[in-house]
């Protein structure tokens, strides 16, 4: 089964910069598992959260984007599954396109999986893993929950586990700059 089905479907490709992404993937884990956190802007604001596995980048919509206080429990969406392509893209989706604003490579590095079977952890709902990104890095997880409201999304909880890397303070603010370009959001938005 192709993973990417609803990604693709969702996009037009002669409008968007989006990558497509490639048609085949062996489904075999990498042995650098990209990790990627793209800021963008929407309908609203919000952080992706991308791990790479099996071929494709898992993603989750973060609405209040990550933080590195392990006291604070952020919402994640479970949103379909990305290219490993996507993991690079920075720059502006079209007005009217799905997903159309703002896209900000915000943080990007590689993830280790702290559990035997990420298949099944994920199965489970709850995933540890370590962050060695460019802004976060340390022990984290991703722990499904019986979700809120109404929303057909799956509802995760992204929590940063108590290490030499959990902090109070706000990453989002103290490290505003793209890992690609080092402009600020407002500069990758002007770039139209």
């Amino acid at each position: 089964m192709d993973s990417l089905k609803k990604y693709r479907s969702k996009r037009d490709f002669t409008v968007t910069a989006e990558p497509e992404g490639s048609k085949e993937s062996n489904g075999s884990p990498s042995k650098d598992l990209l990790y990627v956190i793209q800021k963008h802007h929407a309908s609203q604001l919000h952080y992706d959260f991308r791990l790479e596995w099996r071929g494709v980048l898992l993603s989750w919509a973060v609405p209040k984007g990550p933080s590195v206080d392990p006291a604070v429990k952020r919402l994640a969406a479970r949103v379909e599954d990305h290219p490993v392509e996507y993991g690079g893209f920075e720059g502006l989706i079209p007005e009217g396109e799905y997903g159309g604003g703002t896209v900000m490579l915000w943080d990007r590095g590689t993830w280790t999986p702290e559990v035997p079977d990420v298949d099944a952890a994920l199965k489970k709902g709850e995933l540890k893993f370590t962050l060695h990104g460019k802004k976060l890095k340390g022990s984290w997880v991703l722990v499904r929950t019986k979700g809120y409201g109404s929303s057909k999304k799956e509802s995760w909880l992204l929590i940063k586990h108590r290490d030499r890397y959990a902090s109070s303070e706000d990453v989002l603010e103290k490290k505003p700059l793209s890992v690609l370009s080092n402009r600020s959001f407002e500069e990758i938005a002007a770039s139209r």
